[in-house]
């Protein structure tokens, strides 16, 4: 007979949760640097709740039990719906009421911006997946004020805290979100090949006929879309359900079959003469919703950086209390090469993503030189960071092993939802031709790309090396082109570089510089050199138990 005793389970990690997510020292000390300090309370209270069983439970339903369209009633009425499971509305609620979405547009303070940015960073790693509306209904509100009328009418709904899903009149509703569609079947990124036509009524207004490839969001109330006026290729508005109540005639073909992003919707639609309003001026739609595209570019930089601290705070979670010959896996000197390396393009991903997010404050404030630097840091953060993503979640979800393979780990989302930032709001071609046309273009954002590198000069030699290098692959126009990807990677690791120089601890700086400044690394994860304080890493990148599940409940 064999003893009960051998069915008993060990050797196993408990469940990630009862943590508080936005206890992460990187991303706190940011905020603080970055002006929103008086956030970091309701950084807690949203934390605590991103790491909880509850929050878990939501993700997992959402993802489980993705949307479905709805074309028509059963009476065979036109309705174009898409159904969620309630789960997702309440990952929608809290996102909604702690602000993720457009409410900073409506907050004087100083840091609103970037407190945003730090909750977008911490909820999304409750679920990525809902993130799209709660990013494009960010984005949508400086593009919108291309067209000051339109925007003193919907900003007010686009930031309210309430989240009131359903299709109806959308100025009757309590809060609003706006969804974005731009690319077509024959142009993907080359949105100015779209065959979207639109004809003027006289009255202000434009019907518009044609489609949508990727329509982002379609059950959002509202959408900014590209069409050809008479003018030229031109954005407009289009709402969901028109002031009487009557559907517009946006149809919803069908729901793409992602990789990834199972949660949220993402659509092909078709225009037969459906009402819109123009955002800017006719003609000037690529410059109109590029306001848009840049803020959610901004998104698609946190969303990987929160990709990167999940997969590394699981990754650590496990090796800490999984044991393999004869010692916990954390104790293991490769093991924690492979935890340390992760833990630094972690930090390096959530220090220059908080940073971009401060310059986007003073930029909307009105400072140039934030706006110059932003130009450039946030094209090559959107290439670099989101490249990384993939193969930090592989790594990370490799560290579990067969644990790590099995939906029940949460692992396969993240390494199904890693690629879609690096696809998203332009791919890596696309943002790394981006960086050149700015260098080429904009004198001043290379110069403040410079000053803000050189803020750092004379701290570390490796640095100073590396910047040096990057000044003479600046200087040299020859195959440009060719080499826009390197070009934007070397600008990444000496930005990450001087950022962790100023900011982090020694044991983090020194490790950067050794291993992406000064060769010390491999090609791989995990290739760290000798006589790095790899524990300090490790430790720094650890998860921080919840101080308490009180006010933890959605809207806190």
């Amino acid at each position: 007979m064999i003893p009960d005793a051998t069915h008993e389970v060990f050797n196993q990690a408990p469940p990630f949760t009862g943590h508080d997510v936005s206890a992460d020292p990187a991303l706190l000390e940011g905020v603080t640097r970055e002006g929103a300090g008086w956030a970091v309370g309701e950084l807690g209270r949203l934390g605590t709740l991103a790491g909880s069983e509850e929050a878990a439970e939501w993700g997992r339903l959402a993802n489980e039990h993705p949307p479905v369209l709805r074309t028509h009633d059963r009476y065979g009425n036109r309705i174009d719906e898409v159904e969620f499971h309630p789960a997702w509305h309440e990952l929608m609620t809290v996102a909604v009421e702690n602000g993720l979405h457009a409410a900073p547009w409506a907050d004087t303070r100083p840091g609103a911006h970037v407190a945003r940015a730090a909750g977008f960073h911490v909820w999304s790693q409750a679920e990525a997946g809902h993130g799209c509306p709660i990013s494009m209904t960010y984005a949508a509100v400086p593009a919108l004020r291309h067209s000051p009328g339109l925007a003193a009418e919907w900003e007010p709904l686009l930031a309210s805290r309430h989240y009131d899903f359903g299709l109806r009149p959308p100025l009757g509703k309590r809060g609003v979100l706006a969804g974005m569609g731009m690319t077509e079947k024959q142009g993907g990124s080359d949105v100015r090949a779209g065959t979207t036509r639109a004809e003027p009524l006289g009255d202000g207004s434009y019907v518009l006929t044609g489609h949508k490839w990727f329509n982002s969001a379609p059950m959002c109330d509202v959408f900014l879309v590209l069409a050809q006026a008479p003018g030229g290729l031109t954005c407009f508005l289009l709402p969901r359900v028109l002031p009487d109540g009557t559907r517009n005639a946006m149809r919803l073909m069908r729901l793409k079959d992602k990789l990834g992003n199972k949660s949220n919707a993402s659509a092909e639609v078709e225009y037969h003469r459906a009402l819109a309003w123009p955002v800017g001026e006719e003609g000037r739609g690529v410059r109109t919703i590029l306001e848009m595209v840049n803020m959610t570019r901004l998104d698609c930089v946190i969303g990987s950086a929160a990709g990167m601290r999940y997969g590394v705070t699981r990754a650590v979670h496990h090796a800490a209390h999984r044991a393999a010959f004869g010692r916990r896996l954390a104790d293991q000197p490769l093991m924690r090469n492979v935890l340390a390396d992760l833990a630094l393009e972690s930090e390096a991903a959530t220090t220059l993503m908080i940073r971009l997010a401060g310059a986007t404050d003073r930029a909307v404030a009105g400072d140039a030189a934030e706006t110059a630097l932003r130009r450039t840091a946030l094209a090559v953060g959107k290439y670099w960071v989101c490249k990384r993503g993939p193969a930090h979640a592989a790594e990370a979800m490799e560290c579990l092993g067969g644990n790590g393979y099995v939906e029940e780990s949460q692992m396969p989302r993240l390494f199904r939802e890693s690629p879609l930032n690096g696809i998203w709001e332009g791919s890596g071609n696309v943002a790394a031709l981006d960086v050149l046309r700015a260098l080429r273009r904009e004198p001043e954002a290379l110069d403040a790309f410079l000053a803000e590198v050189a803020l750092a000069a004379g701290a570390d030699r490796r640095l100073d090396e590396a910047a040096e290098r990057l000044g003479k692959t600046l200087a040299d126009p020859a195959e440009a082109e060719l080499r826009a990807r390197s070009v934007a990677e070397d600008m990444a690791l000496v930005l990450q570089g001087s950022l962790l120089v100023r900011h982090a601890p020694a044991a983090v700086a020194d490790a950067f510089c050794a291993s992406r400044l000064a060769g010390g690394g491999g090609r791989a994860f995990g290739t760290l050199p000798a006589g790095l304080d790899l524990d300090a890493i490790i430790e720094r990148a650890a998860v921080r138990p919840a101080a308490s599940s009180e006010g933890s409940g959605a809207g806190s």
